[in-house]
């Protein structure tokens, strides 16, 4: 068996992803992108771009295996039917992380805290009486904009604090976990009323793009706080831009974008100025960038290559939109 491996961010755990592969496979690196004369001979690609180009380059290929959840990057239409998808996860523990530090660091004004400070003004109830005193994360009132793997475990985390929650999906199945309620995406105004943040992951679809507009902005309100860890055009990018810009929000914190580096070269993350807004924490899709994520990933695909090896199911096998 041989498997090729496109996804740099396995490279760190190299010899514990080679230490769990069946005897006699062949494990090639190739982080830059596979050579289509290695990707000829392959039974096994991990990467999370697989083209109609390379699909016609890859005459033996039994799996293309993600190391990761989005699978938007392959072109399903253009793979032989008996080649099997898979992803896989582990990033909720990392992005549960992130969601309510970054809540924390909003609610309570710590960028526009530190943004002052280094300009000497103690921004700050107890050397400006005009400045309000800040809740505590325990007061607030979560809204789960999807509740897969990551918006439940955010929410064990949430409710640690004290918090309360309540979460829409598409379908609007959720499990019994201590929500004050849930539904399908038809009551995402009320949810965006309700909550003092608002977390989005929701996996983005013909039916989600789009789905946090003015209209939803407005009423998350001016002490509401948005944490988008889908996809960026989940939310709508001029509506969230002028939602802060005015103020008609708190803040934000925005970790997926409208735009992305292409060919390793680097780019703004949207043609519009988020980074001149002082109320949005901006991170590059690193939420659930951690070696806990990746060690897991390199577990899951390992695990996946073995069974497919021996002739069994696989897990977290995808089926085309």
């Amino acid at each position: 068996m041989k498997i090729v491996i496109a996804d740099i961010n396995l490279l760190p755990h190299r010899e514990r992803f080679e230490a769990a592969m069946p005897t006699g496979a062949v494990v090639q690196w190739h982080p830059g992108g596979v050579p289509h004369d290695d990707l000829r001979d392959a039974d096994v690609h991990i990467g999370s771009r697989f083209t109609a180009e390379m699909a016609s380059a890859a005459e033996k290929l039994r799996l293309i295996h993600i190391a990761g959840a989005g699978t938007d990057k392959v072109d399903f239409d253009a793979l032989p039917p008996d080649v099997l998808v898979a992803n896989t996860f582990h990033h909720e523990r990392s992005i549960a992380e992130y969601i309510v530090a970054a809540a924390v660091m909003l609610r309570r004004d710590f960028l526009d805290q530190d943004r002052k400070l280094r300009r000497n003004t103690w921004a700050t109830s107890v050397y400006n009486p005009a400045i309000p005193q800040a809740p505590t994360l325990g007061a607030a009132h979560i809204g789960f904009v999807g509740f897969g793997h990551i918006g439940q475990q955010a929410w064990k985390l949430f409710r640690a604090f004290g918090c309360t929650a309540a979460a829409v999906t598409g379908s609007g199945r959720i499990p019994d976990c201590g929500l004050s309620w849930a539904g399908d995406t038809s009551h995402l105004n009320r949810l965006m009323d309700d909550c003092d943040v608002a977390v989005v992951s929701a996996p983005l679809n013909a039916h989600s793009v789009g789905m946090i507009g003015d209209e939803q902005l407005r009423l998350l309100g001016v002490d509401g706080v948005l944490i988008n860890v889908g996809r960026g055009p989940l939310a709508q990018e001029p509506a969230l831009h002028n939602a802060l810009a005015d103020r008609v929000i708190r803040a934000a914190a925005i970790d997926v974008w409208y735009r992305y580096p292409t060919n390793c070269t680097q780019s703004a993350p949207s043609n519009l100025p988020f980074a001149d807004l002082p109320n949005i924490l901006m991170t590059p899709h690193s939420s659930g960038v951690t070696r806990d994520t990746f060690a897991g990933r390199a577990d899951d695909i390992a695990a996946n290559i073995g069974r497919l090896e021996r002739g069994e199911p696989l897990e977290n096998v995808v089926a085309p939109n």
